[in-house]
């Protein structure tokens, strides 16, 4: 059983798209039960608790490794008490994700030539950032231009104080799992061309399945 654990938003859009993705990981035949870290109901705890004591993966939802990941995720499961979790790495600045946020910007519009900018939510914790800016530097290799990190919150600098910043046209990839708050952030940028979060592609499934394959294989 994979326990999918997003970060949670009030758009209901947003926890739709976590709905589909956790669809498409069902769809490979893989049981799958959605759980949050945060605003959103039901928390990992919640779902934990409701699996009887089977064995469980949660496989955190997060491009980067920031407080969620690290403190509330695990206090979560410690609550439930659940005797059989395994705690899978989370999403991080996957070759999977890469694929689709430059397909998106894409989509959205993107020239050879813009300026690019990665979007990102923004995190205390260095080591996050440190996530987003390793994510930069992948995509600015696959785009043969330069890509500079900017944050919707908590970090800076924000994507709108990067876009200002920018000569010339600018694209911002969204380096977003799903729509919310962070990602009206970006749409407020003012940069030309905006793309739209990651959403329930085929290969983030993927990246789940993967992400569940190699935490069973190193709890063998």
């Amino acid at each position: 059983m994979i326990v999918l654990a997003a970060h949670g938003t009030r758009d209901p859009a947003g926890a739709a798209v976590v709905e589909e993705l956790a669809g498409l990981v069902r769809s490979r035949r893989v049981p799958v039960r959605v759980a949050y870290a945060d605003v959103r109901e039901p928390d990992v705890t919640t779902v934990l608790d409701s699996l009887g004591g089977r064995p469980a993966v949660v496989v955190p939802a997060f491009l980067a490794a920031g407080y969620h990941v690290r403190a509330d995720i695990p206090a979560q499961i410690a609550a439930s008490g659940h005797p059989a979790v395994t705690v899978a790495a989370p999403f991080g600045p996957a070759a999977e994700l890469l694929d689709v946020a430059c397909h998106r910007m894409e989509l959205a519009g993107y020239r050879q030539g813009d300026t690019v900018v990665l979007a990102a939510a923004g995190s205390s914790d260095e080591r996050a950032l440190a996530d987003v800016r390793r994510a930069a530097r992948a995509m600015a290799a696959r785009l043969a231009t330069p890509v500079r990190a900017g944050y919707a919150a908590t970090a800076s600098p924000s994507v709108a104080e990067v876009v200002r910043s920018a000569h010339g046209r600018v694209a911002v990839a969204s380096w977003l799992l799903a729509p919310g708050l962070f990602q009206r952030r970006v749409l407020d940028s003012g940069a030309d061309v905006v793309a739209e979060p990651l959403g329930a592609d085929p290969r983030v499934a993927d990246l789940v399945l993967r992400r569940y394959f190699t935490a069973l294989a190193k709890a063998a």
